[in-house]
Formats: structure tokens, C-alpha cells, sequence
């Protein structure tokens, strides 16, 4: 009996060895534990149930625990279903037996999901205003994973979790109607780490790869890092815009296209509020068209459509907190020849500061304002250093254009947001202009005056302007608001190829921008003097008074006269309120070569006259005019001239380049007019005291634009009483009595 009953217990324990064997190492499907399960699920979450068919059961005795595993269940709530693939965890049979949450840890491999519904999910175990705006944003995407959750005694989940997975076509709906697509990547997560791997994504047509993407979990906020490549693609005004609209509000920016690597970091607080950015970035421009709408480049480079090409830059990016670093060089076009181009923009806080230096080898430049010309034979490169303030100013600490011997240098100009000059400290120039004239000259600031000062100075044109400008004080249409006074001594200044002045003395003083007062005095090389000032009386009158013994350089700059020799004049103006009223007066002269009054005489059949002016020339005595000005607008109100061969008086307009209308009478010295003039007192009337103011003679008119003028003549046999007035004028100017015919 004691045999058997050691045998029966001998094969029981046997057998419960191999159905422990069994069961530790195949296990068993039942659905026994069904119920067991959906019951601990709901225990995690009221709102959460599982569905599930059989469970295989194995057997853990070093854990004294039964693993249970299940495959194809669902998790259901809200409507919405998470499939599992598999389902694993350890259910202690202690726990069983005292009647306590028995599952530690959870092992769970899922399917492919919708993102939105796996959010949701996550959202009824642990809600969060972040996961939210995730749910918000996400249009689509599904992702899959393997999750290891560990459980408190209590069944809270425990922070000691790992989450891995993978999320494949995701879109994210950004705020501002800009999508995020195929997003996909691999995920890593740990106890408040979070690793993306492997990330793909494409923005406006743009593909993006970060190979890795760490954050972590601060409680307050995240600490975000990583590595982000983009692909080269062209990036179009609208995407830059999202980035930097009021930078780029003023550029037209096309065929932009780009590659970059950016290594970042930044925190990103639960509202979403990011800071403390750093980015070190490398970007690969190939190609971007950038328009300027800075009128001023074409009076520099004529050849400019407006758009500047950048080609080929490579270029490192820093951006940290109130501090970003740009330094690049690469290739930039302005016309149909590649230059190389580098640069270097640091922004602190409010202050943007840089430098670039720009090879113009192949330039074609044209500086009209001093006569100075580069083609694009000549090497050259320009030099700038400055920075752009919070007030929108632009302060220029260096400008230096160098070409060869030739020298262009300014230092500290400070320009206002419109581009108008606030403050300059030096204008130091050194070059051969066009004309092949040396060029030196200094301008400093001294207080709060300048002082120009030069040896040789060839520049009509910048005399003109500073004298002569459309704008009244010429020069002060570049300033904000001009009050100084310019102190100028130059030693010889060309104003023409030939003309020069000596000891040329000027001081100007402006206030408000509005030049108030001028003297200015030099002699010619033949010791002749010119002497000009500029006079503002108590009714804001600005008289305008200009001699000079040399006439021919001041005359000779009008391209409508070939030649003219000799003779002094005289300037006298007075200005309010931009309307001028002026008279200049020239005496002892001769022209020659004056196409318009050749055409008269021609058409007045008066050749010889005419091949006099095409030959030694036409002498005069005296020229008069009168006439006044306002904006584009000159009006003439009498020219009268005497000679001995012909006098003329004309009168009419000047509209700016678009239209002469003149018209007058031209009186030649003929022999009637000589017998006309040998009656005593009445020829001193009709004909005047000299020579060719005569009583027979034409009536023309001058009318057109400028380059295209049309000339009419008719013959007349009596004067206008105006001519005859004016005669008599100049017959007592001159001295002669006028006696009444008995």
C-alpha cells in the first residue's frame, strides 16, 4: 500500500513537473483570464475596456507569477478603438491571493494606428493642454510601437516607462494655414526623454531629414536639441515670410534656392513660448534674384536692371539669445559677369552691425557727380563697414572704393531711414577722372562746420551741383537737415577742359537745409576774377548776384552753343518762394557755331550772315535777358541783343527737357538799313546808334521738344514798337541825345 501510494504520489508530483514544465515553457490558451484582464483595464481607467479572445497563460516560478499573453486585442473608448498586436504582462499570484492589483509591468506591441486616436488615448490617462493642440494640429498619420509600461502598487502608471516606435505620414496643420507633410520618423521614449530618429518631413515642397532630435522633460518646460538637414529647393517669397515678414517687406526676393544643416537647441515652455535659442547652421545658397529699390544704385552702376544675383555662398549662421552672426562669401551679378562677395552681419540686441567687401573687376561704374568712369577692364573692389540702428538709420563707420592709384574713402556717414545724409566725419578723394585730370580733395567735419579743401579739383559737375543744384542750395537736397556752414579753398578747380580757377574761396552757410548765405571769389589763369554771393534778406528774398570778366567758361557748358569767345557777365536774381525773377547781362562778345540761329539766317536767305557764324563768327555787343522761373518752368520775358552785323529780341518758354516755344525778330546791318540810319535823328530812332539795328529784317519761331525743334521764318519791313522802344532804350543808355524832327 505505501508502495502504491509513493508511487501515485511519485507520478502526481511527476506530472504536476511537466504540466509545470509545460505550462512554464508552452503554456496554455484559455479565456479564463478574459474576464481577470478587462476587469484590471477598467481598474487603470474607468473608460477604457479590452477586447480580447483566448490568452495564453505561461507559468513564471521565479517570479511566482503566470505570464499572460494576448495577441489581436483592442482597447475601446470614446468610440475610438487602439489595435494591439500583443499584449504581455506578469500577474502575480501573491497579488491574486490577497486580493491586490497584481500586474507590475505590461508589455505591448501595437499595430498601425491613427495618431489622433492614439493621442486620445494617452489623453484619458494623463490629460495635458500640450497633447490638446497636438490633437488640433495633426490632420493625419498613423504610427505603431512598443510600449513597456510599469505599474505602481496602486495601478498609477510609474515614470519608469519605455516607449518605442514609429509615426509615418503624419500632417501637421500649422496656425497660419502653412502644412507640414510626410512626417515620418522613429521615436525613443524614456523617463522625460524623448529621442526622434531618422526624422523625414517636407515643408512648401522642401524636404527636411533630422537625424536626431532630443528633449527633455523640465516639469515647466522642455529642453529641445538636435540636428535638422534640408535638401536643396527653391523657397519662394511666401515661405521666407512666415520667418521674417517685416524684413523682407521692402525686397523682391525670387528663384531662391537653398541646402542647409542646422544644429539647434532651444526651450520651449508649456504655452508653447520658445527661448533661449541657439542655432549654428551651414546653408548652401545656389541661387537667389534680390531687387533693391534704391534709385541710387543706377546713378552709381547705369547697367543695373535692379536685380542683384547671388550665386554659390556658403555661409554659417549663429543665432543665440539677442545675438545673430552671419558670415558668407560667394558670387553676386549685376549685369552679365559673376564677382565674388563677402560678408559678415552681427544683430546685438537692437543694433545690426556689417561688413562686406565686393570685387568689381568687371563693373561697369559711373560716378556722373565727379566725372569719373570704370569699364570693365579695370580691377576694383569696395569696402563696407557700418551698422542699422533700432530708428531704421544706417551709420556707415567706412566706405572705400579702390581702383588702381584711384582712391574713394568716407568715413562715419550716418544716413536716415530715406537715405538723406545726417552726419559725415570725412570724404577723403583721390582719382583720375575721365577728363584725365588729377583729382584730390578733403572734406572734414570741423565741429560743427565742414571744410573742403584741394590742390587740383576737376569737377564741373559737383560745382555745379553744390552752386548751381535744381534744388535750392544744390548740395542740401542730400541732407536731412543741414545747419552748418562749408568752409571751401581750392587751389585749382577745373569747371571746364581747359578753364580753371585759381584760389578759388567759398563759405556757404545753410540752416534747416535751406542755403542762406555764399560768397565766393577766384581768378581765372588770365588774372580775371569771378566773384558770386548769395544774399537772404529780412523777406525772405534770396538774391542772387554772379560777375565774372571771363564769360566763356560759364557760357560755354550750354551744348547749344558751339562757340562763343570773349566778353564779361553779370547775374543778378531774386528768389521767394521757388519763383525766380532774373536778369543776366554778357557784353563784348562773339559767337560762332549756333545751330538754331544759323537755321534763321538760312531760311532768311541771309547766307552771308550765316556763313559769318559758321566762320570767324558773329560779334555782339551786348546780350540781355530777362526772364523768371518756377519749378520746371522758365519764363522769358525778353532777350535782346545788338551787334553789328545782327540784333534779335525774342521772348517765350522753357518747359524742363519737354518743350521750347520762342519767338522774335532778328534785324540785319544791310545798306538800306545804313541810308535809314544816316537820317539825323530819325534813324537814331528807327535804327539806333550802332550798326545793324536795322529797320527791314525777319520774324522767327523756335518751337518743340529740344531735340527735334521747328523753325519758321517771314520777312517784315516795319519794327515792332517793342523793338524800337528797346532801341531808344539803349540809344540814351548809351549816352546819345534825341532830338525832335523840326
Amino acid at each position: 500500500m505505501l508502495r502504491i501510494l509513493l508511487k501515485f504520489s511519485l507520478s502526481l508530483i511527476i506530472l504536476i513537473g511537466l504540466l509545470i514544465g509545460y505550462l512554464s515553457v508552452f503554456g496554455i490558451e484559455t479565456n479564463s483570464f478574459n474576464k481577470l484582464i478587462q476587469e484590471e483595464v477598467s481598474k487603470s481607467n474607468e473608460n477604457v475596456n479590452a477586447k480580447l479572445e483566448k490568452v495564453k497563460v505561461l507559468l513564471n516560478l521565479s517570479r511566482f507569477s503566470i505570464n499572460l499573453q494576448a495577441s489581436d486585442v483592442d482597447l475601446l473608448f470614446e468610440n475610438k478603438i487602439v489595435k494591439l498586436k500583443n499584449i504581455s504582462t506578469n500577474y502575480s499570484l501573491k497579488s491574486f491571493i490577497n486580493r491586490e492589483f497584481g500586474i507590475k509591468n505590461v508589455f505591448i506591441s501595437t499595430k498601425d494606428n491613427n495618431l489622433n486616436d492614439i493621442i486620445s488615448f494617452i489623453r484619458v490617462y494623463k490629460n495635458s493642454a500640450q497633447l490638446i493642440i497636438l490633437d488640433k494640429i495633426i490632420s493625419k498619420g498613423s504610427i505603431n510601437a512598443n510600449l513597456e509600461i510599469n505599474f505602481k502598487d496602486n495601478g498609477k502608471i510609474d515614470e519608469n516607462y519605455k516607449i518605442e516606435g514609429k509615426i509615418k505620414g503624419v500632417q501637421i496643420n500649422l496656425l497660419n494655414r502653412n502644412n507640414i507633410s510626410k512626417i515620418d520618423l522613429n521615436f525613443d521614449i524614456r523617463k522625460k526623454i524623448y529621442l526622434l530618429k531618422n526624422t523625414k518631413a517636407e515643408f512648401k515642397g522642401i524636404k527636411f531629414l533630422a537625424p536626431d532630435i532630443k528633449v527633455t522633460d523640465r516639469e515647466k518646460s522642455f529642453f529641445v536639441e538636435g540636428n535638422i538637414k534640408s535638401q536643396t529647393g527653391e523657397i519662394n517669397k511666401q515661405i521666407l515670410s512666415i520667418f521674417a515678414k517685416k524684413a523682407l517687406e521692402n525686397l523682391d526676393i525670387k528663384n531662391l534656392k537653398l541646402s542647409s544643416e542646422n544644429n539647434f537647441s532651444f526651450i520651449i515652455n508649456k504655452k508653447f513660448k520658445i527661448s533661449d535659442l541657439l542655432i549654428k547652421s551651414k546653408i548652401d545658397l545656389e541661387n537667389s534674384d534680390i531687387k533693391i529699390n534704391l534709385e541710387k544704385i543706377k546713378k552709381i552702376h547705369t547697367k543695373n536692371d535692379g536685380y542683384v544675383n547671388f550665386k554659390d555662398h556658403k555661409i554659417q549662421l549663429d543665432i543665440g539669445e539677442n545675438k545673430i552672426l552671419i558670415k558668407g562669401e560667394g558670387k553676386y551679378l549685376l549685369d552679365k559677369e559673376n564677382e565674388k562677395i563677402s560678408y559678415v552681419v552681427s544683430n546685438l540686441k537692437e543694433k545690426l552691425e556689417f561688413s562686406t567687401k565686393l570685387d568689381l573687376n568687371k563693373k561697369y561704374i559711373n560716378l556722373k557727380i565727379l566725372d569719373y568712369e570704370k569699364d570693365k577692364t579695370k580691377d576694383a573692389s569696395l569696402f563696407i563697414e557700418g551698422q542699422y540702428n533700432k530708428n531704421q538709420n544706417f551709420i556707415f563707420k567706412k566706405i572705400l572704393l579702390n581702383q588702381a592709384n584711384n582712391s574713394f574713402l568716407i568715413n562715419n556717414l550716418n544716413l536716415t531711414k530715406d537715405f538723406k545724409i545726417d552726419y559725415i566725419g570725412l570724404i577723403d578723394l583721390d582719382f583720375i577722372n575721365k577728363n584725365e585730370k588729377i583729382n584730390k580733395i578733403t572734406l572734414k567735419k570741423n565741429k560743427k562746420n565742414y571744410e573742403i579743401k584741394s590742390k587740383t579739383f576737376d569737377s564741373s559737375s559737383l560745382l555745379e551741383e553744390i552752386l548751381f543744384g535744381e534744388d535750392e542750395g544744390g548740395i542740401s537736397k542730400f541732407f536731412n537737415n543741414l545747419n552748418a556752414g562749408i568752409k571751401i579753398e581750392l587751389d585749382k578747380v577745373f569747371i571746364g577742359d581747359s578753364d580753371f580757377l585759381k584760389n578759388l574761396n567759398s563759405e556757404i552757410r545753410f540752416r534747416k537745409n535751406e542755403l542762406i548765405n555764399l560768397d565766393l571769389s577766384g581768378t581765372f589763369v588770365n588774372n580775371k576774377k569771378i566773384n558770386l554771393t548769395i544774399r537772404t534778406n529780412q523777406n525772405k528774398e534770396k538774391i542772387t548776384t554772379l560777375f565774372s570778366e571771363n564769360a566763356k567758361p560759364l557760357v560755354k557748358k550750354y551744348k547749344f552753343i558751339k562757340g562763343f569767345e570773349e566778353g564779361s557777365l553779370d547775374f543778378y536774381s531774386v528768389k521767394k518762394n521757388n519763383i525766380s525773377n532774373s536778369k543776366l547781362k554778357i557784353v563784348n562778345f562773339k559767337l560762332k557755331e549756333v545751330p538754331a540761329l544759323t537755321k534763321i539766317l538760312t531760311l532768311a536767305s541771309l547766307q552771308g550772315i550765316a556763313d559769318l557764324l559758321t566762320g570767324e563768327g558773329i560779334r555782339f555787343d551786348e546780350f540781355e535777358m530777362d526772364f523768371s522761373s518756377k519749378k520746371n518752368l522758365m519764363t522769358i520775358n525778353e532777350i535782346y541783343s545788338i551787334g553789328p552785323a545782327i540784333s534779335l529780341m525774342m521772348e517765350g518758354y522753357v518747359q524742363g527737357k519737354d518743350l521750347v516755344s520762342l519767338k522774335g525778330t532778328l534785324v540785319p546791318a544791310t545798306t538800306l538799313n545804313k541810308f535809314v540810319g544816316s537820317i539825323p535823328v530819325l534813324g537814331k530812332i528807327l535804327v539806333g546808334k550802332k550798326t545793324g539795328e536795322g529797320v527791314f529784317g525777319v520774324s522767327f519761331k523756335i518751337k518743340g521738344p529740344p531735340k527735334n525743334l521747328k523753325t519758321t521764318v517771314n520777312p517784315i519791313k516795319t519794327l515792332t514798337p517793342r523793338f524800337i522802344t528797346r532801341t531808344l532804350e539803349k540809344i540814351k543808355k548809351d549816352g546819345v541825345e534825341v532830338k525832335s524832327t523840326p
